[in-house]
């Protein structure tokens, strides 16, 4: 799975701004370097509060991107290439500039159009107060308050997200059969399935409790509620309609035995592995993270999945260069120091890592060219609201979602298409001037590069008969005769073996080298370096 930000893949019209026409021309990129399906984070219309996840009309095209006739091109042309395509699909909330909130703020509270929302009297005099204490993810209280006609102040809505996302109320039955019929809509159109963002929010405890310092599994006010599985169940009904369409959730939760409620055979087909992905490079924790997913996923029938970033966390190539190279949200700060050689090398090996594991795997556009962070962009082009709700503590997450580096010595790099008689516009996000040594055309013929790495374990996964579905089974101490590497097989031929120690190791029995994250050193495998051995069992 590739992960498309349209504002940053590739721009078609050269306004600076990705776009549809971009990604079509560029689908042979896509084909080339190996993946079966692209996820696109929102294309619909967007005052663009929270990056396209703020959605005014969920059956349109935003008109930056392009529009529904092409949407349409772009899914049936990577169908033929044998790529499908996955829709994001936002049910927790809406843009503030959706109709039915628009229609809300103009009816009377207690309204059939204010029920599809949380509208809430404040409390304290003159209901001055929020409702309750509910805190926003991006920071601050999660409720705004309203003005009347009048002029006066009137009811609180809810947003666990930003202010231009109020949040739909799940306990209403229209809401329930608008999303039906959204999926519905999107099917039609041939997509193979849908990713549903902050999947375990949408329903609410009506009676909106102040959180409680200890909470039992299911007890938290609007994270994981038990009704939601009732919820993923019509889902699952209506994609099982289509036949061959999936149900990917973003599930943030700690417990995994609730987690793993989501993937049940009649709820969703698969869920996002964020345990993974938020893992610090530390062996014992990457494997246990790894047998921890594997055994959840096998208990309900369901493929594991394993994602190293997206359009939310910080770059692999950079965070993996740090000292703490796990990943939170709340630790995100300005100027931490980071070695980015270092961050690349481990970022290679925890692709060649992941790839290697049974079940699926997502790419985040750019990681394919080892992109770092950019962590200097202007403060006053930051557009993303994490920024400042913190008060600007927070960097946010533009740094991860610059335009992409397509070819050229110089920005844009070739992401923009010039414009008739004029240069290509600028870029929406600066791009780095240091960023010409890894574009796509930079890195195309070198066989060291990160690109050349992507697509030949892309390659040989798709190729390999161990690799891909299947079991997995750990090297035991006699046969790896070394601490501090991850080492397992994949089927009777081939081993994988993750070096995390700080000085080479020698490589278990074997009859040749696959795929190599970097150059061995006299034969012995480097620290911070995943290889693949074809190593048959005797």
């Amino acid at each position: 799975m590739y992960q498309v930000y349209p504002r940053s893949f590739a721009d078609g019209d050269g306004d600076g701004v990705g776009d549809l026409l971009g990604v079509l021309n560029r689908l042979p990129y896509l084909q080339d370097l190996g993946v079966d399906a692209i996820w696109f984070t929102p294309w619909y219309p967007s005052p663009m509060a929270d990056g396209g996840y703020d959605v005014a009309d969920y059956r349109a095209i935003d008109p930056v991107f392009g529009d529904l006739r092409l949407a349409e091109e772009v899914i049936t042309t990577a169908s033929r290439l044998g790529i499908r395509t996955i829709v994001d699909v936002v049910p927790n909330h809406v843009s503030d500039q959706h109709r039915w909130f628009q229609e809300a703020l103009a009816a009377a509270p207690g309204s059939p159009e204010r029920q599809r929302f949380w509208f809430r009297p404040g409390v304290g005099p003159d209901g001055a107060l929020p409702p309750n204490g509910w805190q926003s993810n991006f920071g601050g209280p999660a409720w705004s308050r309203t003005t009347d006609a009048d002029g006066n102040p009137g009811e609180w809505y809810l947003h666990l997200f930003a202010p231009g996302q109020p949040d739909l109320n799940w306990g209403c039955p229209v809401v329930r059969a608008e999303f039906e019929d959204v999926l519905r809509f999107w099917f039609d159109r041939g997509v193979a399935g849908v990713r549903i963002d902050s999947a375990a929010l949408l329903v609410k405890d009506p009676s909106l409790p102040e959180l409680r310092e200890k909470l039992g599994p299911g007890e938290h006010p609007y994270v994981d509620r038990d009704e939601l599985q009732d919820v993923y169940r019509s889902w699952r009904q209506i994609a099982d309609e289509y036949g061959d369409r999936a149900l990917v959730g973003e599930i943030w939760l700690p417990d995994v035995e609730r987690f793993g409620r989501y993937l049940r055979p009649d709820v969703l087909h698969t869920a996002f592995n964020f345990d993974f992905l938020t893992c610090a490079w530390d062996v014992d924790r990457l494997r246990r993270s790894i047998e921890t997913t594997l055994a959840v996923h096998e208990q309900v029938g369901a493929p594991a999945t394993w994602v190293l970033a997206n359009h939310d966390v910080t770059r692999p190539a950079t965070r993996y260069g740090r000292s703490d190279t796990s990943f939170a949200f709340e630790r995100k700060r300005f100027g931490t120091p980071t070695d980015l050689d270092l961050g690349l090398r481990r970022a290679r090996a925890a692709a060649l890592l992941s790839m290697a594991l049974p079940g699926s795997v997502y790419v985040y556009q750019g990681d394919e060219l080892g992109l770092p962070e950019v962590e200097d962009l202007p403060l006053d082009q930051l557009e993303d609201p994490m920024h400042e709700r913190s008060g600007g503590i927070d960097p946010g997450r533009d740094g991860c979602r610059v335009p992409l580096p397509w070819s050229g010595q110089e920005p844009p790099y070739g992401f923009s298409a010039p414009l008739l008689g004029a240069g290509a516009a600028p870029t929406w996000l600066p791009q780095p001037l240091s960023w010409n040594g890894i574009s796509v055309q930079a890195q195309q013929g070198d066989v060291g590069s990160t690109l050349s790495l992507y697509r030949e374990a892309l390659r040989l996964r798709r190729e390999h008969p161990d690799l891909g579905d299947g079991r997995l089974r750990w090297l035991t101490a006699s046969e790896t005769d070394v601490e501090g590497v991850l080492a397992f097989r994949r089927g009777p031929s081939l081993v994988s073996v993750t070096n995390l120690r700080p000085g080479p190791v020698d490589l278990p029995a074997h009859h040749r080298v696959l795929l190599s994250s970097a150059p061995l050193e006299g034969g012995r495998l480097p620290a911070d370096t995943t290889v693949w051995l074809d190593a048959p069992t005797t």
